[in-house]
């Protein structure tokens, strides 16, 4: 019985696409969570470490952007092996995988602990109590940044061979672990915003240290194979500038809006809070693309590919239509939830229409996103972010600035660069070059 009317797409791929998919979005969501808590626990400190705290695990935030090949790549790369009957191969990828991460991880420490001075003074305007807050609980966050690949190299490989459940129980285990030492160490113990550093720590390193154990009964060893780490680090390079074009979008829309205004700012980060949350949901189905679509290719199915990609995009299609509802009837509610202001409220009705506007899109940008990422097409997925983000959305974002535009400027240019992206994936995904069969996986 087919559950969306395309031919082989049946009850039991619906639910593994479902399966997957909220796996993925628990451990998505487990981290913003565990954010709000600690940032809740802190904020009672007051506004200076309050502030301090935001400098800082945004600077940790840009960090982990070299971890993302370890995730994603991962996935992909034992998806294949997985698909193909090679379950060793697979679990092997996720070994070598988390050497990367530990390798990776100190190197970040490393260069962390050098810079974080300079980089907590850019990003905080020069010295004061907020600069030194920042890099105070900076110092200490970094050394947790093994632990943090370590988790995702885990995630990537577990997905990759299907396993739903283990991801979600390490994650909860060790995000709960942060979320109760974190006001127990910042308060009773007396550490202060130092306190809400080392049970990030402390949670990624138990973290990390429980997807090494399940890596080790998985593959039996973890003897270093230094042919497949140079290949995923290949892989990684792509994905990397992939992820370094998404943050240079946003950061850029957040500096034109600040300089519009207060109110711009405050009402930006409403939408952009929002549309980080939705996302989730969104991106927990190209997660699950990422895996199924592997396994397909891996296994020499292309026509189990294709109808994967469809289902998934058709699933990604319907949540942006759901999402964009919800927020179009709540145009008005939604808004008050976060700011009383006036002003900040009238600047968020002028985003709203382009907020909800690209939603149904990005439902199927992400489904594509995570469909072309299991094919092992990462160097298109870098190029067209890259062709999106340069003259898509930086032309109308500095149009905005220039010609008084306001917010809706650059949330149109946001939305162009979904746009953009859109139409590339789109014209990808329809021709045959992604569809590369076998344990290979890389489209030139």
């Amino acid at each position: 019985m087919s559950t969306t009317g395309a031919p082989g797409i049946d009850d039991r791929s619906t639910r593994r696409l479902l399966s997957l998919a909220v796996s993925a979005f628990v451990v998505l969501a487990a981290e913003p969570l565990y954010l709000l808590v600690d940032t809740a626990v802190v904020g009672h400190l007051g506004s200076t470490p309050l502030a301090g705290l935001g400098i800082g695990a945004a600077l940790m935030a840009l960090l982990t952007i070299v971890g993302t090949f370890v995730e994603y790549g991962t996935t992909s790369r034992a998806a294949r092996w997985f698909g193909a009957g090679r379950r060793e191969a697979a679990v092997n990828e996720g070994v070598q995988a988390s050497w990367l991460a530990l390798g990776i991880g100190v190197l970040v420490v490393a260069v962390g602990e050098a810079v974080a001075g300079p980089l907590t003074r850019l990003l905080a305007g020069g010295g004061g109590a907020t600069q030194a807050a920042a890099e105070s609980w900076f110092r200490i966050a970094v050394i947790g940044m093994p632990g943090v690949l370590l988790v995702l190299a885990g995630n990537g490989w577990m997905r990759g061979v299907q396993r739903t459940r283990e991801p979600v129980r390490i994650v909860l285990i060790a995000n709960a672990l942060s979320a109760l030492a974190s006001p127990l160490l910042v308060y009773p113990a007396g550490l202060g915003l130092a306190g809400s550093a080392l049970a990030n720590v402390v949670a990624q390193g138990v973290g990390g240290a429980l997807f090494l154990r399940a890596l080790h009964r998985a593959a039996g060893g973890l003897r270093p194979d230094r042919a497949i780490m140079r290949a995923q680090v290949l892989v990684g390079r792509d994905l990397i500038l992939r992820a370094a074009a998404f943050q240079v979008a946003f950061l850029s829309a957040a500096a034109v809006a600040s300089r519009m205004g207060t109110a711009q700012i405050a009402a930006h980060q409403i939408g952009l809070q929002l549309w980080e949350f939705t996302a989730l949901l969104l991106d927990s189905f190209a997660i699950a693309a990422q895996s199924l679509v592997g396994a397909a290719l891996g296994g020499a199915d292309a026509a189990g590919a294709r109808r994967m990609a469809l289902q998934v995009s058709r699933w990604g299609l319907y949540a942006g239509i759901a999402f964009g509802a919800l927020y179009a009837a709540g145009w008005w509610l939604v808004p008050r939830a976060f700011s009383s202001a006036p002003a900040v409220l009238h600047q968020a009705h002028l985003l709203w229409p382009w907020f909800v506007g690209m939603l149904p899109l990005s439902g199927i940008v992400f489904a594509l996103d995570g469909v072309l990422i299991g094919a092992g097409d990462i160097a298109f997925l870098r190029t067209i972010t890259i062709v999106a983000a340069v003259f898509a959305f930086a032309p109308l974002n500095v149009a905005a600035l220039h010609w008084h535009w306001g917010i809706g400027g650059v949330w149109a240019g946001l939305t162009a660069f979904i746009v953009v992206r859109f139409v590339g994936m789109l014209w990808r995904a329809r021709g045959d070059r992604w569809v590369v069969l076998g344990t290979g996986g890389s489209c030139d």
